[in-house]
């Protein structure tokens, strides 16, 4: 059991908050030689799987590093274009460490975004008046949970799916926003959150949610 992300998402569908709480590891490191058994591509700035699957790596699955030199974005830490490098056979042999692409800031805002609109789109749906929107959304890996206040911010988390008690976890984390966030006198209504003491509770918070479930009385 697991709970994967927190986001905070204002009224006006503004991302203020976000926290990567665990993340499963998926990532495999091999060594390979040449020619390269698989297709790579760039695509939004990563060098990514285009076809080809071997060893639990994966299409789309990203070239995290090389040789033990993170890659950021189509270039390694020091400066080299993945590409060309896995290109040239006098590199060979070489350790190529594959995992899924991790999400930037900028796509946290952009899917952030998305997401209000759908929720808006889910309560205009509705065949009643009054809706309250996307309450939670179910794939195969993971639950997308979400509490609007009457204010309008979401609490959205993301959870195994059989994580339970993550309905009381997010009336807890509301609770700590209005603890920490709204009574802290330097934060302004509807403004990314920076407040140390908001992120050290909600980490309590998460590390109660998975170990106990349900939230107790006076928790």
């Amino acid at each position: 059991m697991a709970i994967f992300s927190v986001y905070v998402v204002n009224k006006a569908g503004g991302l203020i908050y976000q926290l990567d709480h665990y993340a499963p590891r998926s990532e495999t490191e091999k060594t390979f030689s040449f020619p390269l058994d698989l297709v790579l591509k760039l695509h939004d700035e990563r060098v990514v799987v285009a076809f080809g699957q071997r060893d639990s790596i994966r299409v789309g699955h990203a070239v995290l590093s090389i040789n033990g030199i993170d890659v950021n974005g189509k270039y390694t830490a020091e400066g080299k274009e993945v590409l060309e490098y896995l290109g040239n056979p006098t590199n060979y042999p070489v350790s190529i460490r594959f995992g899924r692409p991790r999400l930037s800031s900028n796509e946290k805002l952009m899917l952030a975004s998305m997401f209000h609109s759908l929720f808006a789109i889910g309560s205009q749906l509705s065949p009643e008046l009054g809706s309250s929107g996307i309450e939670m959304l179910e794939t195969d890996t993971f639950k997308l949970h979400c509490f609007q206040t009457l204010t309008g911010i979401k609490f959205v988390v993301l959870a195994d799916p059989r994580q339970a008690g993550i309905e009381s976890l997010l009336r807890k984390i509301y609770e700590i926003y209005s603890d920490f966030a709204l009574k802290n006198p330097f934060y302004s209504l509807e403004m990314p959150i920076r407040c140390e003491l908001f992120d050290q509770n909600l980490k309590l918070a998460l590390e109660v949610a998975e170990k106990a479930g349900p939230f107790g009385p006076g928790s």
